[in-house]
């Protein structure tokens, strides 16, 4: 007994498909998405550091702030400030007196 099978049917399931262009596939353009993203927001920040530089500090900014400081003494608003006067001094000269004694 012989039995014939209709082997157009599986020719075409075992057939591999048309070959597409890359750009049809979707994941292709999700992956090249994520850096092309990231060059534009580094060319927006560009531009936006290009337009809008930082002030400059001016040249006397440790006198104005010795000056705010003996307004503020002047008006008898040191003990308030003291703590804030003591740790920018300390930033300032690396004083030992602030560390604590265990150090």
């Amino acid at each position: 007994m012989q039995t014939t099978v209709d082997t157009s049917l599986n020719a075409s399931k075992d057939a591999p498909a048309a070959a597409q262009p890359w750009w049809r596939f979707g994941m292709v353009w999700m992956i090249i998405a994520g850096p092309a993203i990231v060059v534009v927001a580094g060319f927006i920040t560009l531009w936006i550091a290009i337009r809008t530089p930082d002030p400059v500090v001016e040249e006397d900014y440790y006198q104005r702030g010795l000056n705010i400081n003996e307004t503020l003494r002047q008006q008898g608003q040191e003990r308030s400030m003291m703590p804030a006067v003591k740790g920018r001094n300390h930033a300032a000269t690396d004083d030992d007196s602030m560390r604590p004694a265990d150090q």
